[in-house]
C-alpha cells in the first residue's frame, strides 16, 4: 500500500465545486498552508471551510486569495474573525462575512472538536451542556438570519444538554510533521490541535 501522491497539486485534483473541506490549525500552529495554496491555484469554488480554532486568521494570505477569487462560500469555525475593529475593517473576509456574501456558523471550540470526532466515530449526533444559557442553546450560530434553525434541547440526569450533530467534511487537509506510505501521521506539539480530529473525520483525508 502506497499512498504517497508526487504533489500538493495532486492531491488536490479530484476536489469539485461545492466541497466541504476540513481545515485544522490553531491560528498559525499546524495550518495545511500549502495544500491552500493549491487550492487556490486549482481555482475550486463554493466551498464550505470547516475549521478548527482561527486557521484562517493563521494562514491570512490564502484567506484574502480565496476570499479575494470568490472561492467560499461558507465558513464553520469556532474564532473566525479578527478582534480588532480597525484589523476588520481591512480584512476582505470579514467585510464579506458582514454583507453576507460569505456565511460564518460559529460553534464553541470544544463542540466543534466533538462534531468532527463523531463523524469519525460514526456517532450520528451527541448531547452537550456546552452552551446551555447562551444562545448557542437557542439556535444555530450564522451571520444568515436563514440559516439560523432552533436546537433540540433536552434535560439529562437533571440538566439541560443541547443536541449536535456530526460534521464530516468531504476531504480534509492535515499538516503533520512526519508520516509513512500507509498513511500513519505523526505530530509536532501544539501543531497536532484539530489535526488529529479531522483526519478522522474527512471522507478523503489528504
Amino acid at each position: 500500500m502506497d499512498k504517497v501522491v508526487e504533489s500538493a497539486e495532486a492531491a488536490i485534483a479530484e476536489i469539485k465545486d461545492g466541497a466541504l473541506i476540513g481545515i485544522p490549525g490553531f491560528f498559525a500552529a499546524g495550518v495545511p498552508r500549502v495544500l491552500l495554496q493549491a487550492l487556490i491555484s486549482q481555482g475550486t469554488k463554493d466551498l464550505t471551510l470547516c475549521c478548527g480554532c482561527g486557521p484562517m486568521l493563521g494562514a491570512s494570505d490564502e484567506l484574502r486569495a480565496l476570499v479575494s477569487n470568490g472561492q467560499v462560500r461558507k465558513v464553520i469555525d469556532s474564532y473566525g474573525l479578527f478582534r480588532s475593529a480597525s484589523k476588520g475593517m481591512e480584512d476582505p473576509f470579514e467585510q464579506a462575512v458582514r454583507s453576507g456574501e460569505i456565511e460564518l456558523e460559529v460553534y464553541p471550540m470544544g463542540t466543534l472538536a466533538e462534531k468532527y470526532r463523531a463523524a469519525g466515530a460514526g456517532i450520528p449526533a451527541f448531547y452537550t451542556p456546552t452552551g446551555v444559557g447562551s444562545l448557542v442553546e437557542d439556535r444555530v450560530i450564522s451571520n444568515l438570519e436563514e440559516n439560523c434553525v432552533e436546537k433540540e434541547v433536552r434535560v439529562i440526569n437533571g440538566k439541560k444538554s443541547i443536541l449536535e450533530y456530526a460534521l464530516q467534511p468531504d476531504y480534509c487537509f492535515v499538516h503533520a510533521h512526519t508520516g509513512d506510505r500507509e498513511g500513519n501521521l505523526r505530530y509536532r506539539m501544539t501543531a497536532r490541535n484539530f489535526n488529529q480530529v479531522l483526519a478522522m473525520a474527512g471522507a478523503v483525508t489528504i
